[in-house]
């Protein structure tokens, strides 16, 4: 059993930045890439940023330069430091890790809850 944890999101005008967390927690041995995605109503899913466990980023071009994507490894933790939010930012995020469980024999992807992030004019 995993579970993904993710906090930090919530209302703030344009401009202004949010900080999301997510924490992975369970039978992990290991961990390779986690990400962030998001998701409108009617829309589909889509990747804002990304991390490998060596530190490698991957980024959607709409938040280059503002959002920045991180991770502490020791923690099974990544964050995502969002600046200069814009109101088209509005969405719920969600957390993604391919995980490695200890009686597993591959990765599997795991999602957190989601949590909403909301950007006012």
């Amino acid at each position: 059993q995993v579970q993904l944890v993710e906090s930090g999101g919530g209302l703030v005008q344009a401009g202004g930045s949010l900080r999301l967390s997510c924490a992975a927690s369970g039978s992990i041995f290991s961990i390779n890439a986690m990400g962030w995605y998001r998701q409108a109503p009617g829309k589909q899913r889509e990747l804002v940023a990304a991390a490998t466990s060596a530190g490698y980023t991957d980024y959607a071009d709409s938040v280059k330069g503002r959002f920045t994507i991180s991770r502490d490894n020791a923690k099974n933790t990544v964050y995502l430091q969002m600046n200069s939010l814009k109101p088209e930012d509005t969405d719920v995020y969600y957390c993604k890790a391919g995980v490695k469980e200890y009686r597993g024999s591959y990765y599997r992807d795991y999602w957190g809850q989601g949590t909403q992030v909301t950007v006012s004019s």
